[in-house]
């Protein structure tokens, strides 16, 4: 994904917190199958380095994770909080997997705990 208008689409979608990222899962209706990734780092968290060393994990662990859970047709965003660099592979695996999981309970716009802007 590389687009705004995406993200803020994902945005409205289904979320799952978890303790080193959010995943974002939005279902598109334009009959595509395919999956699409966007990862996000803020710039509260970490210098630039830091920023990217997480955005690598995350493109790792989308490439080994979300053929297997990830939604056909649907675009996934992970953004990145500062537990995520210092996280074990094996439980940011458990995560993404238990997110992915959590995501597919939740209702479109899900589970915010303050209203929307």
């Amino acid at each position: 994904m590389t687009s705004r208008p995406d993200y803020l689409a994902a945005n409205a979608g289904r979320r799952a917190p978890m303790p080193g990222f959010v995943l974002l899962v939005n279902i598109r209706d334009d009959g595509d199958d395919a999956m699409r990734i966007g990862i996000t780092v803020t710039k509260k968290v970490g210098n630039a380095v830091v920023r990217n060393r997480i955005k690598r994990r995350f493109r790792a662990l989308a490439r080994e994770i979300l053929p297997e859970h990830g939604w056909p047709g649907a675009d996934h965003v992970l953004i990145g909080r500062e537990a995520a660099l210092t996280a074990d592979w094996s439980t940011l695996r458990e995560h993404l997997a238990k997110a992915l999981a959590k995501s597919r309970t939740i209702a479109p716009g899900g589970n915010r705990s303050r209203p929307k802007r």
